[in-house]
C-alpha cells in the first residue's frame, strides 16, 4: 500500500502508554456496582454480569508468565471513528508482549462477519500499514445488530473453531449494549468466552466518570472545527451569507458544543437546551431573526449558525410527533409502501393524534417525507437525512420577509448550507486519539488476560500526560438502563447528553450574547501532529473544562 509523505512519517509515531500498562500488571478490585437506572430490571436481565466491581491496573511485582497462548477476536461495529486502527494495534502489541504465540483475528465487515464466519488473522506485517491511520478499512465495519441466541451460537461456533478465548467489540453505545448481552449469554451458558467492549463514537455520548470521552471525538471535532473556521474566514471576507452548518450528533450536542467553543460562531443550537426549555421551532426562528436583525443594524449581513444533527428530535412537539411516527411506521410499513408521496403523508397523518397530525401536515413536504423514512436497524429516525439546517434557514427567511414588510428589518439575507458528517469519521487521529486508542486496545488485552468479561476498557485522567493516565475497566451493566426500542422496552447503555449545568455548556452560554452581536471568529486550522505538546497533544476543550483546566 503506497503511503503519502504524511502517512510515512505518521507510521513511525509510537503512541504513548500509561505507566500503569508498561510493565507487568494486576487488578485492583473496587466496590460492586449497579446500573445507572432501572436496577431491578437490569439485574434480572443480567444475573451473571450485574454488580461486578470497577477494576484498575496496578504494577505487579510478582508477575506470572503466560504459559498457554490464547487467541482473541475483534469486531469493528457501527460508524467509523478516528483511532480504531490504533485500538487494534494496541490489542495486537499487548497480546504479543504477553506471549508471542498469541493470535489476533478480525471479523470482516462488522458483526455480520462474526455471524457468517468471515475473518482473517491480523499479523504484524498487515497491521503495520494501518498504525496511526484513520478509518476502519483494516477489517471493515458494519451495523448488523447482535441480539438473538441464533446469532450468538453461530458466532460461538467459529470462536471455538479458532480457539478464541475472548471477543473485543469496538463500538458505540448500541454496539457495547450488544457486547453486554453477548457477555451475559456466554457466561450463562458456560461458553468460556470473554467479551470486552471499547468505547467508540465521534458523537461523544458514550461517557461517564470512568469513560471520560469516547475515542474519535477529539479528532472529528478538530476536523469539523478546521472547516468551520475556513467557512468563517470566507464568511468574514465576503460578508454576504449566513452559513447554516449541521454537525454530526444525533442523540447529543457534544460535537456542536465543542466546535462552538473552538470556533466561536455567531449562534449554536444545543439540543438538550431546546428540550429543557421546551422550545418550539418558532422560538428558535425568533432567536435567529433577533440576531440577524441586530447584526443588520450594524451593517453585518453575514454570520454562522451551528445546528446539531439530532435537533429535531429534541424539540418537544417534534419529539412527540416522531415517537408516534416510530410506532405507526413499525406497525403499518407495508400499507405505506405502494403509496405516492401525497397519499403516504395523508395516510400517516390519519393514524396520528390530532395535534401531531396538524404539525406533521404543516411541515414542508420534503421534511415530512424525510421524517417518514424507514428507521435504522436500532429503530431510530434517520436524522442525518433530515435537512434541519435548510428547514431553519427557510423558516428564518420567511419570517424576515414578514419583518421587512413591517419595516422592522432592512438587511439582506442570503444563505449557504453545509452538513459535516463523513468528513470527520475517518480522519487520521490526533496525537491525543492515537495515544488514547492505543492505550484502550492495550488495556483491553490486559483485561482479557485478567480473566474478566462484560467489561468496557477504561482509560481516564486524560487531561494529564499519557504516562499518568489510569487504566482499568468498568462493568458494562453499570451503564445500562431501560428504553423503548421498536415499541418494546429494552436494556441499553444510557446516552450521555450535554449537561446544562456542566462547565463546557456554561462557558459557551456565558459567551452567547457577545458572539451573536459581534464577529469574534476563531480559526483553529488543521490538526497539528508535530510541534509543542500544548498544540499537538491538547485534548478537546470539553474535556479540559470538565477537568477544571484552562482553555
Amino acid at each position: 500500500m503506497k503511503k503519502s509523505p504524511l502517512q510515512r512519517v505518521r507510521a513511525e509515531y509510537q503512541p504513548k502508554l500509561p505507566n500503569a500498562l508498561k510493565g507487568a500488571v494486576k487488578l485492583k478490585v473496587g466496590d460492586p456496582t449497579q446500573s445507572v437506572a432501572d436496577q431491578e430490571e437490569i439485574k434480572k436481565l443480567f444475573p451473571n454480569t450485574y454488580g461486578l466491581p470497577i477494576v484498575e491496573f496496578i504494577p505487579d511485582e510478582n508477575p506470572q508468565r503466560v504459559e498457554e497462548p490464547f487467541n482473541v477476536g475483534i469486531i469493528l461495529s457501527g460508524g467509523q471513528a478516528p483511532g480504531g486502527h490504533n485500538v487494534v494495534s494496541g490489542i495486537f502489541d499487548a497480546l504479543k508482549k504477553l506471549n508471542k504465540e498469541n493470535r489476533l483475528y478480525g471479523f470482516l465487515m462488522g458483526p455480520s462477519g462474526f455471524i457468517n464466519h468471515q475473518y482473517m488473522e491480523l499479523t504484524e506485517g498487515y497491521i503495520k500499514d494501518y498504525r496511526n491511520t484513520g478509518g476502519f478499512d483494516i477489517i471493515g465495519s458494519g451495523r448488523t445488530k447482535l441480539e438473538s441466541p441464533e446469532q450468538f451460537d453461530a458466532g460461538l461456533k467459529i470462536l471455538k473453531e479458532l480457539n478464541i478465548k475472548a471477543l473485543v467489540i469496538i463500538g458505540g453505545d448500541d454496539s457495547n449494549t450488544n457486547a453486554c448481552v453477548l457477555a451475559e449469554y456466554y457466561k450463562a451458558n458456560g461458553a468460556g468466552v470473554q467479551v470486552i467492549g471499547v468505547p467508540k463514537t465521534i458523537d461523544g455520548d458514550l461517557k461517564n466518570k470512568w469513560i471520560e470521552t469516547s475515542f474519535g471525538f477529539d479528532t472529528a471535532c478538530k476536523v469539523y472545527s478546521e472547516v468551520i473556521g475556513n467557512i468563517q474566514r470566507d464568511c468574514n471576507s465576503a460578508k454576504k451569507y449566513y452559513h447554516f452548518i449541521k454537525l454530526m450528533g444525533r442523540s447529543a450536542s457534544h460535537i456542536a458544543l465543542e466546535c462552538a467553543l473552538e470556533c466561536q460562531p455567531n449562534y449554536c443550537l444545543i439540543s438538550e437546551e431546546v428540550q429543557a426549555k421546551r422550545m418550539t421551532l418558532d422560538n428558535i426562528v425568533n432567536q435567529l431573526c433577533y440576531m440577524i436583525v441586530e447584526r443588520a443594524k450594524m451593517g453585518w449581513n453575514f454570520g454562522t449558525v451551528l445546528v446539531p444533527e439530532g435537533l429535531i428530535e429534541f424539540i418537544p412537539s417534534m419529539k412527540l410527533l416522531i415517537s408516534q411516527l416510530n410506532d405507526i411506521l413499525a406497525e403499518h410499513a407495508e400499507e405505506f409502501e405502494s403509496l405516492r408521496d401525497e397519499e403516504k403523508l395523508k395516510a400517516i397523518a390519519g393514524y396520528l393524534q390530532p395535534a401531531e397530525a396538524e404539525l406533521f401536515l404543516s411541515l414542508p413536504k420534503n421534511i415530512a417525507l424525510q421524517l417518514s423514512l424507514d428507521r435504522d436497524s436500532h429503530g431510530n429516525v434517520q436524522v442525518s437525512l433530515i435537512d434541519t439546517e435548510k428547514l431553519l434557514a427557510d423558516m428564518v427567511g420567511k419570517r424576515l420577509a414578514e419583518l421587512k414588510k413591517e419595516g422592522e428589518y432592512h438587511g439582506k439575507y442570503a444563505t449557504q448550507h453545509h452538513f459535516f458528517g463523513y468528513e470527520g469519521r475517518c480522519a487520521d487521529p490526533t496525537n491525543f486519539d492515537a495515544d488514547y486508542c492505543y492505550a484502550l486496545g492495550y488495556n483491553a488485552a490486559m483485561l482479557i488476560n485478567s480473566g474478566v468479561t462484560g467489561y468496557m476498557s477504561s482509560v481516564r485522567n486524560l487531561t494529564e500526560k499519557p504516562e499518568n493516565w489510569i487504566a482499568g475497566g468498568i462493568p458494562i451493566t453499570m451503564m445500562m438502563n431501560m428504553e423503548k426500542r421498536h415499541g418494546h422496552m429494552k436494556p441499553v447503555i444510557q446516552k450521555a447528553l450535554v449537561d446544562l449545568k456542566g462547565k463546557p455548556y456554561m462557558k459557551f452560554a456565558s459567551m452567547r450574547e457577545t458572539l451573536m452581536l459581534n464577529t469574534l471568529y476563531q480559526y483553529p486550522g488543521p490538526i497539528q501532529y508535530f510541534g509543542p505538546a500544548e498544540v499537538c497533544d491538547r485534548p478537546s476543550m470539553t474535556l479540559l473544562l470538565e477537568h477544571d483546566k484552562k482553555i
